[in-house]
């Protein structure tokens, strides 16, 4: 979770059927000091990167691996100019590997996975592989605050403080703000000494509590509704709203009430650094010396409600469009949610939890070693779905150019935005 590079209106949800358990949590292995996660859109965050060490050698022609044909495949002509598109990309960005799925009613399907899971052993990149999903996880926590709010347990424009302790100000800040990143609250992945801390420890366990604690060290950044500036401080203190109301963990809530109600039994919150089979290696820039780090093993529990899920192509590919139609809300509130506010930043606004980019509503994340895009087009004409294990960005978010290839391709009135210079400085979820 990158702060906003990131990291999104109405199809419907298409189920799939649930498969076979696969092996759950991996052991830890020593990894080089940790990251700061995905957040939005890189053009939204502020804060400076580390400058780009080598990454991972492109990927020839001859490692561009892709899964066979998808059903009611785009024409050909289409399918190899979007191979071309993304052999591309991966070859000036030297990402390890990226897998792009697209599917647009009446138009065609197309679901590849190209390059390598791992740079050491070179094993190709797969379609079926879970990864973590960094900021797309707030899409997750928020529809649960909503449901919330259907249920007449929680008012959008309740202060924080009815529902949570100890926030400064909290007695003006409404959950609509929280979820609208229209608090004001000091983003905590943007606070040096947190960052300290993971980079000491990127395998140590963070708790909401803690991770408040940084940042409500420091004053908030303007009052409430002032204006829009990411924060994954709060989606965090949504994550314990949740918690508070429900009687439940966040996990708990959000298999019983979410995932499982639309069969996303490749996604999941874990507590720690659980990360389930087959999943590819994350490679990550974000070391003391900006060495080029394997990151998958790392524990995203300092992002938790903000960005600290897993999920995989085909779970992604249910969740967008019961995200845009709104099918676990009632119409009212998704409609709510869909109220969509500048931000700012061109042809980027924000609704409660979800964003709009040119068109493209879903969000983005990013966190050490992976970024992803999960986006639809309002009234089922499309989902999009880019899963990279990679941030290490050059000439701007990863899976954002590889979104923007294929976006001029097969949406050419509604082109990803271009490729955004990573900026001095990161932020997380």
């Amino acid at each position: 979770m990158r702060t906003p590079r990131p990291t999104p209106r109405a199809p419907r949800i298409r189920a799939r059927t649930p498969r076979a358990p696969r092996t759950r949590a991996r052991t830890p292995r020593a990894s080089a000091p940790a990251a700061c996660a995905a957040a939005l859109l890189l053009a939204l965050a502020g804060t400076a990167a580390a400058p780009a060490a080598p990454a991972a050698a492109p990927a020839p022609a001859a490692l561009l691996t892709a899964a066979a044909p998808a059903r009611d495949a785009f024409d050909p002509a289409t399918v190899q100019r979007l191979d071309a598109a993304i052999a591309a990309v991966l070859n000036k960005t030297g990402a390890p590997g990226v897998t792009v799925g697209l599917w647009i009613p009446g138009r065609g399907a197309y679901a590849k996975a190209f390059g390598v899971s791992d740079t050491r052993t070179r094993a190709p990149m797969k379609t079926d592989m879970y990864t973590r999903i960094g900021s797309v996880t707030k899409t997750f926590a928020v529809t649960a605050v909503l449901q919330l709010v259907d249920r007449g347990r929680v008012r959008l424009d309740d202060p924080v403080s009815k529902y949570v302790d100890g926030v400064p100000g909290g007695g003006n800040i409404t959950v609509r703000q929280l979820a609208g990143m229209r608090s004001g609250l000091y983003n905590y992945t943007d606070d040096p000494k947190f960052l300290d801390a993971l980079r000491a420890d990127p395998h140590r366990s963070f708790t909401p509590r803690e991770v408040l604690g940084y940042a409500f060290a420091h004053p908030p950044d303007f009052a409430p509704d002032a204006k829009w500036q990411y924060s994954n401080t709060n989606t965090v203190l949504l994550g314990l709203l949740v918690e508070k109301v429900s009687g439940q963990p966040l996990a708990g809530y959000l298999r019983e009430h979410v995932l499982d109600p639309l069969k996303l039994s490749a996604t999941a919150l874990p507590s720690g650094s659980e990360f389930p089979e087959p999943h590819s290696r994350g490679y990550t820039d974000f070391s003391p010396d900006g060495a080029v780090t394997d990151a998958t093993d790392w524990n995203p529990s300092w992002g938790w409600a903000a960005g600290a899920m897993t999920s995989d192509l085909e779970d992604l590919r249910a969740w967008v469009p019961a995200l845009v139609g709104g099918k676990l809300l009632s119409p009212a509130t998704q409609a709510q949610r869909l109220r969509l506010r500048p931000t700012g930043v061109p042809d980027v606004s924000y609704g409660l939890g979800i964003a709009e980019f040119d068109g493209w509503v879903g969000h983005n994340g990013e966190l050490p070693g992976y970024e992803t895009i999960a986006v639809g087009l309002p009234g089922n004409k499309g989902t999009l779905v880019v899963l990279v294990n990679s941030d290490i960005d050059r000439g701007g978010s990863l899976s954002g150019q590889f979104a923007r290839a294929v976006t001029k391709i097969v949406t050419p009135a509604h082109v990803w935005g271009p490729p955004t210079p990573a900026p001095s400085g990161r932020s997380t979820p």
